[in-house]
């Protein structure tokens, strides 16, 4: 959604919207790889404007679901997270290279009195999407013989097994 600067009132300007699965694909470019199925987000903002600069402070809530890292079952997570953007005209920003402070990287440019919400939003989903997600913080994961899922089986592997290129290992002994 691309919002014209100067079509938000003094007052400021609330806005409640819902973004789908095709959203995010049509944003995506194709050659990237999304390894999480999108079902949706509801974002809720507020734009204020104090003479060109634009204040937006919102919040979205975003469903996904993701594959247990541990076990691999997919496993449904809603993330939510709080935002807030400063916004300021690109003609106020000099494009020669500085060294840029904390309250730069605070502040991002819009063009020709345009803000487009949808790479921000876009941005906080992706900053919410967990590295490595688990189904449970108690997820026993795969057995690393027969890749049985321990949360929902018992395998009847050896327990002691050891890796035959680690055996030589167990002749050790440590001097103390």
């Amino acid at each position: 959604m691309k919002i014209n600067v100067s079509h938000i009132p003094a007052e400021g300007m609330k806005l409640q919207l819902s973004r789908d699965a095709k959203w995010l694909s049509d944003l995506c470019p194709p050659q990237e790889k999304i390894d999480f199925i999108f079902h949706g987000a509801d974002i809720s903002c507020f734009l204020r404007k104090i003479s060109e600069t634009v204040y937006v402070e919102g919040n979205t809530i975003t469903t996904v679901d993701l594959e247990c890292c541990r076990c691999l079952d997919v496993t449904t997570h809603i993330l939510r997270t709080d935002f807030k953007y400063t916004f300021a005209p690109s003609e106020n920003h000099a494009a020669e290279e500085m060294e840029l402070s904390v309250e730069d990287l605070e502040v991002s440019y819009y063009d020709n009195d345009i803000i487009d919400l949808d790479q921000m939003i876009f941005e906080q989903i992706a900053l919410q999407i967990p590295m490595k997600a688990l189904c449970a913080d108690s997820c026993k994961g795969l057995c690393p013989h027969c890749g049985i899922n321990l949360n929902s089986a018992k395998c009847t592997c050896n327990s002691e097994f050891v890796d035959e290129r680690l055996a030589v290992l167990k002749k050790l002994k440590v001097k103390h």
